[in-house]
């Protein structure tokens, strides 16, 4: 049988996790090694099994907990990267805080174990868009982009969209497809609420006073739309 060096990888990722469930079973805590693989080999097989990207990311994040790692795992692996396969191609996979879920595998996990679904939660300020994607191209958006700034070409009620971002799991995306709409949930953006960079429309504090008239200026004379 001849192997690709990406499916030598694949197969490593898969027998250290297999390693893994092993140990897990036996109710050993797992190590650095240990925890990698096994969340990295759930996220692969989330994908194959018709996940998108940000559910494949979801489900990696909830497969372990603090109490199934040993102790000083969850402050070194503070995110694990691997590449998937996915319906439309290969694609990077960012789990952060992957031990931040109150979900575990269970005792009796057989192979590659998808978390079950978490109880519906609203959190404060959330909203729902629904956003068409007008171009002939697919488009990824991030959990963190300032939504208000995406691509020009999707179209949603952009003034609704300002200081917001995805309520989805962090270092995840949302792809739309070409001539596709989807209804997306969106939160307020935390912290210090200042938006540098991105698309430029803002590029300062949020909240400041003429910051969003301006920024809905900016874009009209860009032609992005939803205006």
């Amino acid at each position: 049988m001849r192997l690709t060096p990406t499916d030598r990888d694949r197969l490593l990722i898969f027998t250290a996790a297999e390693l893994a469930r092993t140990r897990r079973k036996r109710g050993l805590r797992l190590n650095v090694p240990e925890a990698t693989a096994l969340i990295a080999d759930t996220v692969c097989e989330a994908a194959r099994d018709g996940a998108r990207l940000m559910e494949a990311a979801a489900i990696g994040a909830a497969v372990l907990t603090a109490a199934d790692v040993l102790p000083g795992v969850a402050d070194i692996v503070r995110e694990v990267k691997v590449e998937a396969v996915f319906d439309d191609g290969t694609r990077m996979v960012v789990v952060r805080d992957p031990f931040g879920q109150a979900v575990g595998m269970g005792d009796d996990a057989p192979g590659a174990v998808l978390a079950a679904p978490h109880q519906p939660i609203t959190p404060t300020g959330m909203i729902t868009l629904s956003v068409t994607n007008t171009s002939e191209v697919p488009i990824s958006i991030t959990s963190h982009f300032h939504f208000f700034e995406v691509n020009p070409r999707l179209s949603f009620d952009r003034a609704a969209a300002y200081g917001m971002r995805l309520g989805i799991p962090a270092g995840a995306a949302v792809r739309f497809a070409p001539g596709g709409t989807i209804d997306v949930p969106l939160l307020p953006i935390g912290g210090a609420r200042v938006a540098i960079g991105f698309a430029g429309l803002v590029d300062g504090p949020l909240d400041a006073v003429g910051a969003k008239q301006a920024a809905l200026a900016r874009a009209r004379e860009q032609g992005y739309l939803g205006l």
